[in-house]
């Protein structure tokens, strides 16, 4: 598929898709005319590059990941090193911090929003 489709099934710009080509982080092949050629499998892959980057992880750190998880037909992949599951567990403990940081600013928000509404006159009252 070209560039434009992949960008519209995956919802995902064609900057960005030529951006994690740059990075090695999609495959394309060329055409004779040099218009880029998309697996199927790229979208599948273009989705997964998608949710790393929602979670923090930076186009190196996923370059290094990559080779890591499992193969096309599911097995597993054995190119892990102690350093790159290192550097995961730390991801995953920086996201995990977001989270707890995100609930207790919900939580703040929920207490001002129920302090606001029982204070406020009922709507469609007229203002003194």
């Amino acid at each position: 598929m070209r560039i434009g489709e992949l960008a519209h099934r995956t919802a995902v710009s064609e900057r960005s898709l030529r951006y994690y080509e740059q990075q090695g982080l999609l495959v394309s092949e060329r055409t004779p005319g040099g218009h880029r050629e998309f697996h199927e499998r790229a979208v599948d892959r273009v989705i997964l590059l998608q949710q790393l980057f929602a979670a923090g992880l930076h186009s190196k750190k996923i370059a290094a990941l990559l080779p890591c998880m499992r193969d096309a037909d599911g097995g597993p992949n054995e190119l892990a090193t102690q350093q790159l599951l290192d550097d995961l567990r730390s991801e995953r403990r920086r996201i995990d911090r977001t989270i707890r940081d995100l609930r207790t600013s919900r939580a703040v928000l929920d207490d001002v929003i129920a302090t606001a509404e029982h204070e406020l006159p009922p709507a469609g009252a007229a203002a003194s």
